[in-house]
């Protein structure tokens, strides 16, 4: 039996491959070809097809990397093809495997109206001429270079254009017009189906050795030198097998076409535009052929690129949508990374992304579609339901190293306790094919088989763009109903999230973060776009703010049109390959760039805000942009008139003494080496000790980073078995600067260099590390490590609009797996009875945790992940000079460690003026912080406050506002009125809730 059955497997896969293919396309003629390369960017289709043309033949050689040829492809139908389906065959030296990854082209007719893209899973073009006719289109082809290749992470200078060949990278094969034979196609189609089907079934099943007979009887039936003569007679021997109906029990699976293409990643954000328009080019065909099918496509950014850069597609785009089979998807303005942006970025996010399809489209987003960003963060849940999301879709947790996820429906839970109802395709795969394994694989992996039976299939070619094929269609109307099979069907995904959420009425609940147990080194990669799209969420926030103040106390424009521009160009690069730092050279350049440019703009409406309000004049003011209060003096959200030398704190002190340096001041007393580490760290108040005897504080330790594939994304845990501590110093210096007590340490190691000034102001209980790192190492991590006299059972980190609790002891695997772990402004531990210290900070996401025990003393270490060295798919990762600002509060609690994180990146502003300044609101109640105030985003000149419980429990308070208003409301986290709205001014919050409350001018 297991011969008979392997024959049949073998002779079908040959035929196929060998003879059936082949022969779809049954006679051909060439095409002749002109060709036009540009030396620079690309250009608009109607500039391309003006362009002076040259000969060009087939075979010649085309493209380098990053370039763009165009080629004007003419020919005639032979007359002897009278009511054949014609076609045009195009290999641009396409590499099947490498959809999305190399060379692409989008065909346009004379008149610049764009057919459908090329690309190694997609070669072929539909030709309306008749027999006689001429044949006329252009080819805008894209010389992408191959950068993943079958070994994901060989270093590359292809990765940018100043650094890459100027060779030609690929060889033309063939222009051709042929001769299309529907019967033979489908022949194909029947066979591939048939052959993965059996391929799932059980060995000796009655379905599965039923199956292969009819194959076998319909190669009888095939002549192999008249295909397209016999492929009829062949597909009758398959129709009995074919239309056997499947189980009534059998799995359901939701298809819906999917291309995922990354807004960047191994090519930069012009050529995206571009897969963007060739992608959708070639979906809203497939609409117009198959009237079952259904694409989907996420990021508000990718439409709008359309509509900006081909307005041609972006019409038939639209025309799609409208007809409900081209459904925008997700409700962002990018697939965004979720655990490093900020909680009011992830709010725009959702803002800009649903206001955009509703503006375009009058539709709204019903889900949160991320199918391939990092880890989730435990925030998530309740920004979801508060900005009106009903449903989440990811398949990125199938990934873990470890462990195996238990759940693919399931509700999942928040920090504060929200739940929102998520699905994981059980194919572990949002780019799939429709095979018969991934179909199998599905039914048999569903963890939920017992009550419920669906799951979505994201069908197509992504990551690169290229989106679902005509073949997978095919093979999805074989699938639909089909014995031994799941069945499938082309449907809406709010409409499959309805439906499993009816049929599953009591599903588990996962709490707490999604930890991709992989990809630990995006916290970390490329930090300069980390930082600067840190600075450039505060520069916004802060603008918003005063300009908010501004328009409302003196009325001054508020200019809605910059902001808008601003926060998209940061929400850009939040994209899920970009802020994680694991896109080309290319991508980082232009990041630094614009991000710098946000900065900057940001900075002066801020400048132009403050202007107005403090007028002019010679008092000295200080802004805080920030609703924690500093010095006794502040004026949260405001500004207040400040002595111009005293701070109301004695200066801090400095003594040297033999074994370093001992700074102090009211509240602390901290003791430096003379190697630079912090070998005590004394509360006052309590007379604690945070440092243990022996084990300093303040150590920079580097790393052997080489993971074992993905060199920009992942960190392996092996890394800690070497490690160098860089205890040597090249100078060391101390003294009082202005009343802070100031050491000043420099590092040199290997080809790097570290200068430290560690500064003791009056006042504070943190001991800010200003780091000037000069980085030039290959392959290595860069840690600064803070152990503590500390039994911490857990760490207390913050993510969006609070924090989250990670234990400190490995007791399972899957705590095991949080080696590297995120945080945003602060990581906190502590003791049980709130003793405890922070590490603050302005730039950096990663760290890890460790707990220790010798004798009776236990030591909790916190080690910051500063700098990476990896070599794909930029060589030069985070080469060259990075600032990072640490500090490290002594006696920290929740509440201390998040006032300190604040303070740490929303610096105040100082300047001359004329007028102290009331604050538009303030907010009473332990805990309550002021996320964000701004002008309402309809126009309406309202202002919206968001305000939220910052250390995880009930707090009451009130918003009080500082100008004529008449009245206040809550609406959603996108500014929607709600039906339940709570009015007033009055705060309850439970803990790490989030309130947006609009105040009505």
């Amino acid at each position: 039996m297991h011969e008979e059955t392997s024959l049949t497997v073998g002779r079908v896969t040959r035929v196929l491959a060998e003879r059936v293919r082949p022969a779809i396309h049954s006679a051909r003629v060439p095409l002749q070809i002109a060709s036009h390369s540009l030396p620079g960017e690309p250009i608009a289709p109607a500039e391309g097809l003006a362009l002076d043309y040259e000969p060009f033949a087939a075979g010649g050689m085309w493209g380098p990397a990053w370039g763009t040829t165009w080629f004007r492809v003419r020919g005639e139908v032979p007359a002897r093809w009278a009511g054949k389906k014609v076609e045009a065959l195009i290999d641009l030296g396409f590499d099947v495997n490498m959809t999305g990854f190399q060379c692409e082209a989008l065909a346009y007719r004379p008149d610049a109206t764009p057919i459908k893209s090329l690309n190694p899973r997609n070669q072929w073009l539909p030709v309306d001429a008749e027999a006689g006719g001429s044949v006329e289109f252009y080819l805008e082809g894209a010389s992408n270079p191959v950068l993943l290749d079958y070994h994901p992470f060989l270093p590359t200078q292809e990765g940018d254009v100043l650094t890459s060949s100027p060779e030609p990278l690929y060889r033309v094969r063939h222009m051709d017009l042929a001769v299309f034979e529907p019967e033979v196609f489908e022949l194909s189609l029947d066979l591939e189906v048939l052959l993965e089907l059996q391929g799932e079934l059980p060995e000796t099943s009655p379905r599965r050795m039923r199956v292969l007979q009819a194959l076998d009887d319909a190669l009888d039936a095939l002549d192999l030198q008249r295909i397209v003569e016999t492929a009829s007679d062949a597909r009758a021997h398959l129709a009995g097998v074919l239309a056997s109906p499947a189980e009534a029990s059998a799995h359901r699976i939701a298809a819906i076409g999917h291309a995922h293409i990354d807004s960047a990643w191994l090519w930069p954000v012009r050529e995206t535009i571009r897969k963007v328009a060739r992608t959708t080019s070639s979906m809203t065909a497939l609409l117009e052929d198959d009237p079952d099918f259904r694409y989907g496509m996420s990021s508000a950014q990718q439409y709008a690129w359309i509509k900006q850069h081909r307005p041609e597609v972006w019409e038939r785009v639209r025309a799609a949508v409208a007809e409900g089979r081209f459904v925008p998807l997700g409700g962002m303005w990018v697939e965004s990374d979720t655990v490093m942006p900020s909680g009011e970025s992830l709010v725009r996010q959702f803002a800009y992304g649903q206001r955009f399809f509703e503006r375009e489209f009058g539709i709204r987003s019903k889900g949160v579609w991320l199918p391939d960003s990092f880890g989730y963060s435990p925030a998530l849940p309740q920004l979801m339901r508060r900005a009106g999301f009903e449903w989440f879709f990811t398949q990125k947790i199938s990934w873990n190293q470890r462990n195996v996820f238990p759940h693919h429906s399931f509700l999942w839970e928040g920090i504060d306790g929200s739940r929102m109802f998520t699905h994981f395709p059980p194919m572990d795969t949002y780019n799939a094919q429709l095979s018969g394994s991934e179909i199998a694989k599905a039914s048999r992996q569903f963890k939920e088989n017992r009550v419920a039976s669906m799951s979505i299939a994201p069908v197509g070619w992504g990551d690169g763009g290229g989106g679902t094929t005509r073949e997978m269609t095919g093979k999805a109307a074989r699938l639909a109903d089909l014995e031994g099979s799941a069945k499938v069907e082309w449907k809406h995904p709010d409409a499959f999230f309805t439906e499993a959420r009816a049929e599953l009425t009591d599903p588990a609940v996962w709490v707490g973060e999604l930890y991709l147990e992989l990809h630990r080194g995006t916290l970390t990669s490329q930090h300069a776009t980390k930082a600067l799209h840190r600075w450039a969420e505060q520069a916004l926030i802060e603008a918003e703010l005063w300009a908010a103040t501004a328009a409302v106390q003196r009325g001054t424009a508020y200019d809605y049109d910059a902001f808008d521009r601003l926060w998209q160009v940061v929400l850009l690069h939040e994209f899920h390959d970009i802020l994680p730092g694991t896109s080309i050279a290319w991508v980082h350049r232009e990041a630094v760039e614009a991000l710098g440019d946000v900065i900057s703009d940001a900075e002066d409406l801020s400048a132009a805000a403050l202007g107005a309000l403090a007028g002019e004049g010679d008092r000295l003011l200080r802004f805080i942009p920030s609703s924690v209060r500093g010095a006794s003096d502040d004026r949260p959200l405001g500004a207040t008139a400040v002595s111009e030398t005293d701070s109301g704190h004695a200066p801090a002190t400095l003594t040297e003494q033999a074994d370093g340096f001992v700074l102090a001041n009211d509240l602390v007393t901290v003791t430096v080496s003379h190697d630079g580490l912090i070998v005590s760290a004394i509360d006052k108040a309590t007379g604690r000790e945070t440092i243990p005897a022996g084990s300093p504080a303040n150590l920079f330790q580097l790393h052997q980073d080489f993971p074992n594939m993905w060199d920009a994304w992942d960190i392996d845990r092996y890394y800690r078995n070497r490690v160098e501590d860089l205890t040597a110093v090249s100078s060391i210096s101390a003294s009082v600067i202005d009343g802070a007590a100031t050491v000043l340490i420099r590092h040199e190691f290997s080809q790097s260099s570290i200068e430290q000034t560690i500064l003791l102001r009056p006042g504070s209980r943190t001991v800010l590390l200003l780091n000037d790192i000069d980085w030039n190492e290959t392959e290595k991590l860069l840690k600064l490590a803070f152990p503590l006299d500390l039994f911490a059972r857990e760490t207390l980190a913050e993510t969006q609009f609070g924090f989250q609790r990670r234990v400190t002891h490995v007791n399972t695997s899957w705590e095991a797996a949080k080696f590297e772990t995120s945080m945003h402004r602060f990581v906190l531990a502590q003791e049980d009875d709130g003793f405890g210290a922070a590490l603050v900070n302005d730039s950096i996401y990663g760290y890890d945790t460790s707990r220790d025990v010798d004798g009776d003393d236990v030591t909790t270490t916190i080690r910051l992940s500063l700098l990476r060295a990896p070599r794909f798919p930029d060589p030069e990762t985070d080469h060259g000079a990075h600032q990072i600002e640490v500090g490290f509060v002594i006696g920290a609690d929740a509440a201390i460690a998040t006032a300190e994180g604040i303070r740490l990146n929303a610096m105040p502003t100082l300047m001359r003026g004329a007028h102290e300044v009331t604050p538009l609101v303030a907010v009473s109640g332990e805990g309550i912080i002021v996320s964000s105030v701004k002008l309402a985003d309809d126009r309406s000149g309202d202002v919206i406050v968001r305000v939220y419980e910052s250390l995880g429990r009930r707090a009451r308070g009130e918003l009080t506002v500082g100008f004529a208003h008449s009245g206040i409301r809550e609406v959603s986290l996108i500014e929607d009125d709600l039906d339940d709205a709570r009015v007033g001014g009055e705060l309850a919050l439970r803990p790490f809730e989030v309130r947006t409350l609009r105040i009505v001018r």
